[in-house]
């Protein structure tokens, strides 16, 4: 993050009945306090409020109403567009409220609004369960949850809000419910897929599924067989089983052990497995694709969370990060060719294209039965250009502007929200939520009409004001 000069001011504000951190422009915190995971990311709360319970939670957002400041809600801070912080917010930080509950015998798990999808793991696994989520345990479990919830299990049983049960949230009025199918049908429609901007989730109940140790880990291709490789493994996923997942991207192969060194530093087509399933399938899935020859092949079993975990140390918290994203329908040649013209050019080691396949179990769900509308796409893309110096902060930005102009005419037009940067305007959001829009902004104006939490900007209200 680029530290620029918050303004300063006379007056501190007082959040009665708040028992946690209050925490201002010039206080020794405030500049960690205010860093978000995408350090391109460098804005100025007038307050952030660290709470330790859902009733600071009220306080917070009661307060912020009275003194008329928009609020953001921060969980992980992972968003892309850094929508857990704003220029002269009310930030409500849930960081604290990291609770995992589990019941194994109801296979149904509680998490506060602050946790990490590695708290959730670390909590679920010594149980054999695990809740769908993305690929890096660092990520928060609101933020995720909220924009639909795409990774390793998506193929097997769904998004995450698939498996979202209810979630406790306060509203703008400083209100507590519970939305779920029977109390707030509306709202519990909104939630699963429809962003972070009707309320501030203090917790989340998910139905946890039977997953233990999985075969999984990458495999990797020479540039010169990007082409057969992408073919075989998109007419693979076309009738796989529901247990067997597997991601492509273009990757740099880290310059460290465990990897070849022959490899190390180069730029490779990679195939990254999670498979749920017993052993003799898992050889039948995987046998095709090491006869392609792999330049290495580290494929085996391991705890989920191991997986989950694996990119951790590679993305820490504080890189430069631009992200552009599409959902795909059809991975067709014209695609393909795009792919091997423009993924081996990747301007950073850190920098990566992926597709997610979000078919199987995910694309069984009706597209008007969550607000996550793009249920019949195959994957989910998205472009990153990531440098750890703000330096090269323009390179791997023109790098991902470029190869998603190239590429967008392939796509269905939408994105997955939780890749949308804040500069990419209200058409992309509307072909993200396409005919489910409308429907999002009616619960919008029944519950947040005055735009309280109007920092996300994915469905704003028909009718009141930014706060």
């Amino acid at each position: 993050m680029t530290t620029t000069t918050a303004p300063q001011h006379s007056e501190r504000i007082d959040v009665p009945g708040f028992r946690g951190e209050l925490i201002e422009p010039g206080d020794a915190a405030y500049d960690d306090a205010r860093a978000v995971y995408n350090g391109s990311i460098d804005r100025h709360p007038r307050l952030i409020a660290r709470a330790t319970d859902v009733a600071d939670v009220i306080a917070a957002v009661q307060t912020a109403r009275e003194l008329g400041l928009p609020v953001a809600v921060r969980g992980g801070g992972h968003n892309a567009g850094g929508l857990g912080v704003g220029d002269d917010a009310f930030v409500v930080d849930l960081s604290r409220m990291r609770a995992v509950h589990v019941d194994p015998a109801e296979r149904v798990v509680r998490v506060e609004g602050g946790a990490t999808w590695g708290d959730v793991d670390h909590a679920t696994h010594p149980f054999g369960l695990a809740v769908p989520s993305g690929i890096i345990s660092t990520t928060g479990v609101g933020g995720l949850t909220l924009g639909g919830g795409i990774g390793y299990l998506a193929r097997e049983f769904g998004l995450t809000i698939d498996s979202l049960l209810s979630a406790d949230v306060v509203l703008a009025d400083g209100t507590f419910v519970t939305a779920d199918a029977d109390r707030h049908p509306d709202l519990f429609w909104a939630l699963r897929g429809g962003g972070g901007n009707f309320g501030a989730v203090t917790s989340f109940t998910f139905r946890a599924h039977p997953v233990g140790d999985i075969v999984g880990g990458p495999m990797f291709f020479s540039l010169d067989r990007v082409a057969e490789v992408m073919r075989a493994w998109d007419d693979y996923l076309e009738d796989a089983p529901d247990d067997v997942t597997c991601w492509f991207g273009f990757v740099t192969v880290p310059a460290v052990d465990p990897f070849p060194a022959a490899l190390q530093g180069q730029v490779v087509a990679a195939l990254v497995w999670c498979i749920n399933a017993p052993a003799d399938r898992v050889e039948k899935a995987l046998a095709p694709f090491r006869a392609m020859g792999p330049v290495m092949d580290g494929v085996g079993p391991m705890p989920y969370p191991a997986l989950q975990s694996a990119f951790d140390a590679l993305y820490p918290s504080g890189d430069q990060w631009y992200w552009r994203a599409d959902f795909v329908d059809d991975l067709g040649d014209d695609a393909i060719d795009v792919h091997v013209t423009h993924g081996p050019t990747l301007p950073t080691p850190k920098s990566s294209m992926h597709l997610y396949p979000i078919n199987g179990a995910a694309g069984r769900v009706g597209r008007h039965d969550t607000a996550f509308s793009h249920r019949q796409a195959k994957y989910a893309q998205v472009i990153v250009g990531v440098d750890p110096s703000p330096e090269g902060f323009e390179e791997v930005r023109t790098w991902t502007r470029g190869y998603h102009d190239a590429l967008h005419p392939h796509s269905a037009g939408g994105a997955y929200v939780n890749m949308l940067q804040d500069d990419e305007g209200p058409d992309r959001v509307r072909g993200s939520y396409r005919d489910n829009f409308d429907r999002l902004t009616a619960v919008k104006d029944r519950y947040d009409p005055g735009n309280v939490f109007c920092l996300n900007k994915n469905v704003p209200p028909s009718t009141g004001s930014s706060a």
